[in-house]
């Protein structure tokens, strides 16, 4: 990482009945116990948090002062979702990329309005954008399109305090491990001059104009200013070359798109998805695979290799993937975040929407998903982990399902399918 290049410096009860007796006692009782757990649980929370404090000296470089200003007055945020909390019901949150109908995440109205928004953006930051393609290889569009899909290009500023977020997740959240050294990170980022109050999280602590975690700041960041400072709250030609070193440092293949919408030929079904299928673009066409409308594949990308990718399996568009898809998955890890992304590229570019149509399928639904993917795997189908999350993996071994019990192939987790499973099972 470059020189700091992450932030600026900165009453009786009298001769009353009995039961009024009991009933006033028990009253008072519940107010105790209200104020005193919470109590107990904040005595808690801090000395957690002081038991962070050697690794924070010495691995992180955090201060004395700088560490005791945060925890001193530091309290959890129980309010967060995605907890573990004695008494109280787990629930795991997701994100939209896992609850959301395909449909309505890749809503062809919004894309063409942050379209519109980042060819805007490309002309007025264009000479930062020059100089972010020659020097980490990936195309304007994909890097601006990251920032819209994150934040609507800043428009979207997240609610919480980074430091809170973190803390209380590392505490009590479900995944503590990962969130104890992430609010390590931001200790690191307080101390090196990043003001708190720019720390504006999601629920989950990624923060700034391309949603950073801490620890990706130390790792990402690039300086475009020159000032000796990469900004990722203020700065866009700042956020944009950190998304793009990001993208680089993950994989990024210079010169190469995201993917291609293609038609599946009559001859092949979707249960062919996924990296498994990894081959050359030349095969899939000799399979009889061709570009949507009308277009051909170019010919320098013949040799390149691609699998076949359906976010909604038969119920809407279709791709050949590169391995820049991929990459775009590893900034998050959603096939349909990625296309969103790689669609909002192609338009900023000046293309346009899809060329087949998102059916209306309905929510993802967790429940339904585990059940599926448990009976796949009772079953010997290639599925690993039962999450509820749909991914390629998912909708592969639910068309492999479907074609050995002819069924109709659409390779998505459906009440169809599970109904067949707890038929036949047994």
């Amino acid at each position: 990482m470059q020189r700091m290049t992450i932030g600026r410096p900165a009453d009786k009860l009298g001769a009353r009945p009995f039961a009024f007796q009991a009933l006033v006692v028990c009253m008072m009782l519940a107010s105790f116990w209200s104020w005193s757990a919470p109590a107990q649980a904040r005595e808690d929370f801090k000395t957690f948090l002081e038991s962070l404090w050697p690794e924070a000296r010495d691995k992180y470089g955090v201060s004395r002062q700088t560490f005791d200003k945060v925890v001193k007055s530091l309290k959890p945020d129980l309010s967060l979702p995605d907890l573990e909390i004695p008494g109280r019901q787990k629930t795991q949150v997701r994100q939209s990329e896992f609850t959301s109908e395909p449909s309505d995440y890749i809503d062809a109205a919004y894309l063409a309005r942050l379209a519109n928004t980042g060819q805007r953006l490309a002309s007025e930051h264009k000479a930062a954008l020059d100089r972010i393609e020659q020097e980490f290889g990936v195309d304007r569009y994909s890097v601006l399109a990251i920032f819209g899909r994150e934040t609507a290009f800043g428009a979207y500023t997240p609610k919480h305090d980074a430091i809170t977020v973190l803390a209380t997740q590392a505490w009590t959240g479900r995944r503590k491990e990962m969130f104890r050294d992430e609010f390590l990170y931001a200790l690191k980022l307080l101390e090196k001059g990043v003001p708190r109050n720019k720390m504006r999280a999601s629920w989950a602590g990624a923060m700034g104009l391309t949603q950073f975690m801490p620890s990706e700041f130390f790792a990402h960041v690039h300086d475009m200013g020159g000032d000796g400072y990469a900004d990722l709250f203020d700065s866009v030609p700042d956020a944009l070359a950190s998304a793009a070193r990001q993208l680089k440092n993950k994989g990024w293949q210079r010169g190469q798109t995201w993917g291609y919408e293609v038609a599946i030929p009559e001859t092949s079904d979707c249960s062919l998805e996924g990296p498994p299928g990894l081959r050359p673009l030349r095969e899939w066409v000799a399979l009889g695979y061709r570009r949507t409308g009308g277009r051909e594949f170019p010919d320098a990308m013949l040799n390149e290799n691609a699998y076949l990718m359906s976010p909604a399996g038969a119920h809407g568009p279709s791709f050949l993937a590169l391995e820049n898809f991929q990459v775009i998955r590893r900034y998050n890890t959603s096939d349909l975040y990625a296309t969103f992304v790689g669609n909002l590229a192609d338009r900023i570019a000046g293309g346009g929407d899809f060329h087949t149509r998102w059916e209306a399928i309905g929510p993802q639904r967790t429940a339904l998903i585990r059940g599926i993917q448990q009976g796949l795997k009772d079953r010997g189908y290639g599925i690993e982990i039962v999450d509820g999350f749909i991914g390629s993996n998912t909708r592969r071994q639910v068309g492999r399902y479907q074609k050995d019990n002819g069924l109709r192939v659409d390779c998505w987790p459906s009440d169809a399918v599970l109904n067949h499973l707890q038929k036949t099972s047994g």
